[in-house]
């Protein structure tokens, strides 16, 4: 293996010189809060169309929205690079309530754009969408059309955009916040360390049944302590759209995060379920890995215990050495990528006290460029979820040819590319396995993600579900909130697991973002699509790669269904399709079980 040096902590000088206190950052800020006061009072001016001459004034205020949405998108990536990588920087939440204020002002007028547009009659819209200039954004504007049938008026969109910035987006930064002050002393290997919320997680993988239990004890206690809080933000997040959906007249709070990901009800029925239909395989495994830990029934400290010492770690730079030796397999271009993303410094891994929990990959639209956060700490485990990550970014790196507009995919098909990516490493691991041991505890790490999946996932559906329903009637305790996570938990784990993380809402950031609610079953949507995807990647070898691209390219400008029939042949809205992924993971569950019973 090469013995090359990648850096673990990522550029941002590159973008704005400075961090949180940057004047270039300052300087960009009020060049596109003039830009979009500007493209505002165009908007004023905009009259619904009449005609198909009025084409070329649609065109010019598309231009100069979307220029507009690039440059605050690019502030808004760096915002959210600051906050991780640091939680006590002031000064990169003081630039997040900016970037929102200016991107709550952008959507008033983009709104409002949008809804002039809508009005217009049906043979006009089709004569515009056929216009040489505006054919590429056939798909998106057909999208703003019904979206904006389904709203308020313009000036009441515009309240409700203007009101979000502190009566919604300032929650959920209320919960980074108090995330952002906690902190976990567990006993490591005889001494005593103050760890965050982050680096506490990545211990519920150790070795050391004790260090696994304290941990977990320690975090659940933590995050009882702030209960109450936690249930203020989460309410008040769940309260805020339901008021919102309520004043649209929208009576399913389903309706958002479906049309976001630009699904059919029927398309996730059928992949619950199938899933419900699966359960009992994975049940099974979780009881022969109780046993091989010595426990009569697992317990939520050990699902993520390894079952082997026998595993090697891998250093940050020799886990990019192994990524790039499999995605290479794979394809040039996807190897090519990722090793500059290494090399150029996009990818903040050092394991280090001050970091956010968790994992994300961001874009910089205007330099085309991604940054990756995670925290990384030698495991396979670690590798996997920075191959995951990098997929993210490769997705990006495919839509460079797609006007801007038409790169805005959805949550579910972006965690296929992700999860594509992780499945390339994910396998080659357990391929190159040295032992039967090594083998074993890999296809463990493996079986495990199914398991993340299939249960964990459906337990955060399940909740967040049930937590909607009851909202609707007022405010829901932390009381209830824990034992709506324990029954959302018991159903989702088919009773596999002894005991119950109550305080799972307040932990898992994802339930607390404010970008759309229900950010678990895309997720499960990623990893069973993508399965498809892989199995045609192995079918064609590097030779795929080009249709694999071509893939991600018409991710932002089709619906799931439209997607899955066009590259893969697929109704997705069939369980039977969804049983084809599902049936791959019950043969790693067996094989495992097969291995270690030897």
């Amino acid at each position: 293996m090469s013995t090359a040096t990648y850096p673990e902590t990522w550029d941002l000088e590159v973008f704005f010189k400075g961090g949180s206190d940057s004047a270039e950052l300052k300087q960009h800020l009020r060049t596109y809060e003039e830009k979009t006061a500007a493209f505002a009072n165009q908007v004023k001016q905009f009259e619904t169309p009449d005609s198909k001459k009025d084409a070329d004034q649609i065109y010019k205020l598309i231009q100069e929205a979307k220029e507009s949405m690039m440059g605050l998108r690019q502030a808004g990536a760096f915002a959210s690079c600051l906050e991780a990588e640091d939680m006590n920087d002031s000064g990169a939440g003081v630039l997040r309530g900016k970037v929102t204020s200016l991107f709550a002002d952008f959507g008033t007028a983009f709104q409002a754009f949008q809804q002039k547009l809508s009005k217009s009659d049906e043979h006009v819209w089709s004569e515009l969408l056929e216009d040489d200039k505006l054919s590429e954004y056939a798909f998106i504007m057909t999208e703003w059309r019904k979206d904006s049938k389904d709203k308020l008026s313009e000036d009441e969109e515009g309240l409700i955009s203007a009101l979000s910035v502190d009566g919604y987006h300032g929650w959920g930064q209320m919960y980074n916040a108090l995330v952002s002050e906690m902190t976990i002393d567990v006993e490591v290997d005889g001494e005593t360390k103050t760890l965050s919320v982050g680096q506490a997680n990545n211990l519920k993988s150790h070795s050391d049944a004790k260090v696994r239990e304290e941990v977990t004890n320690k975090l659940e206690e933590a995050w009882k302590k702030q209960e109450n809080l936690f249930a203020q933000t989460l309410n008040h997040l769940g309260g805020y759209r339901l008021a919102k959906y309520k004043k649209r007249g929208w009576n399913d709070f389903m309706k958002e995060p479906l049309e976001y990901n630009r699904m059919k009800e029927e398309t996730l029925d059928a992949m619950w379920g199938a899933i419900s239909k699966s359960k009992e395989p994975f049940v099974k495994f979780l009881e022969h890995k109780a046993k091989l830990l010595g426990l009569e029934k697992m317990k939520w400290a050990h699902i993520g215990a390894p079952i082997s010492s026998s595993v090697k770690t891998l250093s940050y730079s020799e886990g990019a050495e192994f990524i790039l030796k499999h995605f290479k397999k794979f394809g040039p271009e996807m190897a090519s990528f990722a090793e500059k993303a290494f090399k150029d410094g996009w990818i903040e891994a050092e394991d280090r006290a001050g970091k956010r929990p968790g994992g994300f990959c961001t874009g910089f639209p205007q330099s085309e460029q991604s940054r990756i956060f995670m925290t990384y700490s030698g495991s396979m485990s670690n590798v996997a979820t920075l191959a995951h990550e990098l997929g993210h970014a490769f997705h990006t790196y495919a839509l460079r040819p797609m006007d801007p507009l038409n790169r805005m995919y959805a949550m579910n098909v972006a965690e296929t590319a992700s999860t594509f990516a992780e499945m390339i490493v994910s396998d080659a691991a357990v391929k190159e396995a040295d032992t039967k041991d090594e083998q074993a505890a890999l296809l463990e790490d493996k079986v495990s993600r199914s398991i993340a999946f299939f249960m964990n996932i459906h337990s955060r559906f399940i909740f967040e579900q049930r937590f909607y329903e009851e909202r609707k009637e007022g405010f829901v305790t932390a009381k209830r909130l824990n034992e709506l996570t324990i029954e959302a938990q018991n159903e989702a784990y088919a009773g596999a697991v002894e005991d119950n993380e109550p305080h799972f809402w307040a932990s898992k950031l994802h339930f607390h973002i404010t970008g759309v609610p229900f950010y678990n079953f895309p997720y499960t949507f990623g990893y069973l699509f993508s399965l498809s995807v892989y199995a045609r990647a192995l079918e064609e070898g590097t030779d795929y790669e080009e249709k694999y691209m071509a893939l991600l390219r018409d991710t932002a400008v089709m619906t799931t269904e439209d997607l899955a029939m066009k590259h893969l042949g697929e109704d997705i809205t069939k369980e039977a399709f969804w049983m084809k992924g599902i049936d791959l993971c019950i043969k790693d569950a067996e094989e495992f079980i097969r291995l270690t019973s030897e």
